[in-house]
C-alpha cells in the first residue's frame, strides 16, 4: 500500500478537484492521502469523511508559503493531521491569499498592458478555491494562442524572477510570505506535525535549527525535485535532529512543471505511523508544559 503525503487539488494550485484525485489514489492503491493545499484547510473536513466511504485514509494538511528574512529563500512548511479552519492557520494564512490573489491581478494588468490579449475575467475562469496562480494565467495565454504548455519559454520569460543578473520577467511580483518560524508554530497550535518540505529545492537547509526551536518535527527526503546529494543532506539533518524523513510526490496533476504519478515518492505507512505518534506526543508534553506553567 503506497503513501503520498504531499499533493494539492484545485482548491490551490493543482489541476485535479479532490474525487478526481481519489480516481488516481485508487488507480495507483494508496491507503494514505495527505491533501496539502497551499495556505489553507479549505474544504479538508469533507475530504476526510470522503475518503472514509471509500477505504482511503485522507491525513489533512497544508503547505503554507514561508520564508527565511535572514538568508532571503522561500521555505516551505507542512503541517499533517491539522485541524482544519483552525485559527491559528486562518490567520496567518488569510492575508497571504489575499495578496496572492491581488499580485496575480496585477500581473495580468502588466501582461495586458505589454500587449498580451488576455482578460482577468479569462484568467479568473480557470482560478481554484483560494484564487489565481500563474499556472490560471499560462492557461489563459495558452488558450490565446500564445503557448502551447504551462510551463517553458513564454514561463520564464514573463514570470523570471530576475536572477543572477538578468532582468525580472514582465509579470514578476515580489510576494511577501510569511515567517517560516510562524509557521511551524501555527501548524503546532493547530494540532498538526510541522515538517520542513522541499528543502533541496530552495535551499533551506541552514533555517533547520531555527525551525527545530520552533518545533519542527519532520523533513521531507523524497521529493522529485531532490537528488541523491539533497537525500542524503536531508537525512543527516533528520537524524542530527530527531525529525522524521517524509516524502511526497508534491502532485500538481496538469500543472506540474514535470509529469509525475501520484505516490511515486511514497515514504511508507511507517512514515505514517511516525507521524500519528509525533502528533500524540506533541500532545502529551504540551499538557505537561501547560500543567508546569499553571
Amino acid at each position: 500500500m503506497k503513501v503520498e503525503l504531499h499533493c494539492h487539488t484545485n482548491v490551490s494550485d493543482g489541476s485535479s478537484s479532490f474525487e478526481e484525485l481519489l480516481e488516481v489514489a485508487k488507480r495507483e492503491s494508496i491507503g494514505h492521502l495527505a491533501i496539502t493545499n497551499h495556505d489553507t484547510t479549505m474544504r479538508l473536513q469533507e475530504m476526510v469523511e470522503r475518503g472514509k466511504e471509500i477505504g482511503i485514509e485522507i491525513i489533512p494538511g497544508i503547505e503554507v508559503s514561508g520564508y527565511d528574512f535572514a538568508r532571503g529563500r522561500r521555505v516551505h512548511i507542512l503541517g499533517y493531521f491539522v485541524e482544519p479552519g483552525h485559527k491559528a492557520l486562518e490567520d496567518l494564512c488569510n492575508p497571504l491569499i489575499e495578496k496572492r490573489n491581488a499580485a496575480s491581478e496585477k500581473m495580468v494588468e502588466r501582461l495586458i498592458h505589454a500587449g498580451y490579449r488576455i482578460t482577468w475575467d479569462q484568467v479568473s475562469k480557470f482560478r481554484g478555491g483560494t484564487g489565481v496562480y500563474k499556472q490560471h494565467i499560462m492557461l489563459a495565454l495558452r488558450e490565446s494562442g500564445y503557448t502551447d504548455s504551462i510551463y517553458g519559454d513564454l514561463y520564464r520569460k514573463i514570470f523570471s524572477r530576475g536572477l543572477n543578473g538578468e532582468e525580472p520577467g514582465i509579470a514578476f511580483i515580489p510576494m511577501e510570505y510569511v515567517d517560516a518560524i510562524l509557521a511551524v508554530k501555527a501548524i503546532r497550535a493547530a494540532g498538526g506535525v510541522p515538517v520542513l518540505a522541499h528543502p533541496g529545492q530552495y535551499g533551506s537547509f541552514e533555517i533547520i535549527p531555527d525551525l527545530v526551536k520552533a518545533g519542527l518535527e519532520g523533513i521531507e527526503v523524497l521529493h522529485p525535485h531532490h537528488g541523491h546529494a539533497e537525500e542524503e543532506r536531508a537525512i543527516s539533518y533528520a537524524d542530527q535532529y530527531n525529525l522524521i524523513k517524509t516524502g511526497g510526490s508534491d502532485f500538481h496533476g496538469d500543472y506540474g512543471e514535470k509529469p509525475i504519478r501520484l505516490g511515486s515518492m511514497s515514504p511508507g505507512t511507517e512514515c505514517v505511523n511516525a507521524l500519528k505518534l509525533r502528533k500524540k506526543s506533541m500532545a502529551i508534553n504540551d499538557v505537561v508544559l501547560k500543567n508546569i506553567d499553571l
